[in-house]
């Protein structure tokens, strides 16, 4: 119904235009809502107000004359002007039965839409980098970034969705060099393990493995592999220029080939269990981008060479900087460091680089909340680059906070203490973290409820939900049981005898639908289908309660079960999109 509306509308404003009243080249994106209060109608525009500067008119004036040229059609009773210039429309409550069949003929497809009218978007999103098992609160943009993403596909965008591996740099050393050292204590020997270094047991289960095959072949002594290193940060040293120091000399005593072996196993290793829990976690990408392959295939020296050919870097004591001050950045950023490496920010400015050269229209980054002081950066390198900054959107996700009673679970990947993602999986299931992870805006912190989240309540929201699903099929089931018949079609024509209140109430929900989830597919909230999933779950659920489905009198019985059918389906179709289950029986 408010497409039907958008489109009266949108003929009135060109039969203006025609007649001369509005100039041609006037154009806007006529807006329609419904209106919180009856009385003032079912929908309501406010495109006399948005079009009354361009047209040098006044707002009341402009929209009598817009309802004036108002096409008729039987959906609409009555057209009314109201305020500085509102348009409000009554829609005739027979109407709202065409919704059940409406339904009841798209189905899964039901809601969909073109409004992205196939433009190109990339969402990234996790991307955590490979030095250890995903933790839950990585989870939570793992499930915000997947729901975004399918947003966007129901809405008619063409969405591609990638994960940036970040598999260079000194975060993937002090992994190898790790690894490396709980081998050689594999080996028998005994050294102090550096404060700096990766300390969970998945580092040693890796570097056991590596013992288990290839034996002591890369053992080195451990005299050798202290001999002069700078004292560690517990014993009144600097534990960076330590761990530094320490991968220096693995690189050494182990030569290119040997240490390569360390970095590719313990990459090779994380990243595949990264990739089998974001799998069993509903995420799946058509991409994984490797930061090393922009260093190997010279794309971070071309997208220097971008900026530098745009007068936007320059030298400093030995360090090549980007002048990112000059566009919005609080200051210069280095991107080759003095001695000749590039720094992470170079290899982001060519990741977006090589998105823009992709052909993307829309480049959606999702991050943690901690990166908020990056993006000014970004988008100062994307216009550096001559691209339109617009094009990039940067979503921020606050991490979780896990907690065990009043006990809150720290999360270090670095030391080793930390709930993993398949953990909570395993304690949770996937349905209620997915559900619960994004039942807010994605900026908002969030405490991560396990007590709630595994119980079977109507205090827990995804249980609440999955139940009015479980308890249509019931119903369905009911029917068989009684050995009734559903006629779908007496059902239909039956439908103007649902004119109970709680009936009246979830055909006006389930209209709702389609234009709640371009809402939230175009504002990236997918806590608003949260939401309205709990109300058209709370509004069955107090159906149920007050009404009996299977009743004697078969009409009144199949519109009733049309009406219910016409619920689960729009269930369906939203936990689906949540990539949470609709099980037929709880």
């Amino acid at each position: 119904m408010k497409q039907k509306i958008e489109e009266l509308i949108l003929q009135a404003v060109e039969k203006l235009k025609a007649d001369g009243v509005l100039e041609q080249e006037i154009s806007q994106t006529i807006t329609v809502e419904r209106t919180r209060d009856p009385q003032h109608g079912d929908f309501a525009s406010n495109i006399a107000l948005v079009l009354a500067k361009p047209a040098k008119s006044n707002p009341r004036q402009l929209a009598e004359k817009i309802i004036a040229a108002l096409p008729q059609d039987g959906a609409v009773t009555k057209v009314e002007l109201a305020g500085p210039g509102f348009i409000n429309f009554f829609i005739d409550t027979q109407s709202q039965f065409q919704i059940i069949k409406q339904i009841h003929d798209q189905g899964r497809k039901f809601g969909l839409s073109q409004v992205g009218a196939g433009k190109k978007v990339q969402v990234e999103f996790v991307s955590a980098n490979p030095t250890g098992p995903l933790h839950v609160g990585h989870g939570r943009g793992a499930a915000y970034g997947s729901v975004v993403a399918d947003l966007l596909k129901a809405v008619g965008f063409d969405v591609h969705r990638e994960y940036y591996v970040n598999d260079a740099g000194r975060q993937m050393d002090i992994l190898a060099t790790s690894i490396w050292l709980r081998y050689l204590e594999e080996c028998g020997e005994v050294l102090p393990f550096p404060s700096n270094g990766y300390r969970g047991e998945y580092v040693r289960d890796i570097a056991w493995d590596i013992h288990k095959n290839a034996n002591n072949e890369y053992r080195r002594p451990v005299e050798l592999v202290l001999e002069n290193i700078p004292p560690d940060e517990p014993f009144g040293g600097d534990k960076e220029l330590h761990i530094d120091a320490l991968i220096a000399r693995a690189k050494t005593l182990l030569g290119t080939s040997l240490y390569l072996d360390f970095f590719q196993i313990g990459l090779n290793n994380i990243l595949d269990d990264i990739k089998a829990d974001l799998h069993e976690f509903g995420v799946d990408y058509q991409q994984w981008f490797s930061e090393r392959q922009l260093m190997d295939d010279g794309s971070v020296e071309k997208a220097l060479e971008r900026l530098r050919a745009g007068g936007y870097l320059y030298e400093l004591d030995g360090a090549t900087w980007f002048a990112s001050s000059q566009l919005g950045d609080e200051k210069d950023r280095v991107v080759v460091r003095e001695n000749g490496q590039y720094t992470y920010f170079a290899s982001d400015i060519a990741y977006h680089h090589n998105k823009l050269e992709r052909g993307f229209e829309q480049i959606i980054d999702i991050w943690g909340a901690d990166h908020h002081g990056y993006i000014p950066r970004v988008r100062a390198a994307m216009q550096a680059l001559g691209a339109d900054e617009s094009k990039l959107t940067v979503l921020l996700v606050q991490f979780a906070t896990l907690y065990r009673g009043d006990e809150k679970v720290q999360m270090s990947t670095r030391s080793g203490e930390f709930v993993t993602l398949r953990q909570l999986r395993n304690e949770v299931g996937k349905d209620a973290s997915r559900f619960f992870y994004v039942m807010r805006r994605s900026e908002q912190h969030m405490d991560f409820d396990l007590k709630l989240a595994t119980s079977k309540s109507n205090e827990n929201p995804v249980f609440y939900v999955q139940y009015a699903y479980a308890r249509v099929c019931s119903v369905f089931r009911q029917l068989d049981e009684k050995g009734w018949e559903r006629n779908l079609l007496l059902g239909m024509e039956s439908l103007e005898r649902l004119v109970e209140e709680h009936e009246t109430a979830l055909m006006s929900r389930l209209a709702r639908y389609p234009e709640l989830l371009e809402r939230a597919a175009l504002q990236h909230e997918p806590h608003q289908l949260i939401h309205y999933l709990r109300e058209l779950a709370h509004e069955f659920h107090t159906y149920y309660n007050a009404h009996q489905f299977l009743v004697e009198d078969t009409g009144l019985r199949d519109a009733r079960l049309n009406l219910i059918g016409a619920v689960k389906q729009v269930l369906a179709n939203g936990l689906g999109l949540l990539g949470v289950n609709a099980p037929e029986s709880m």
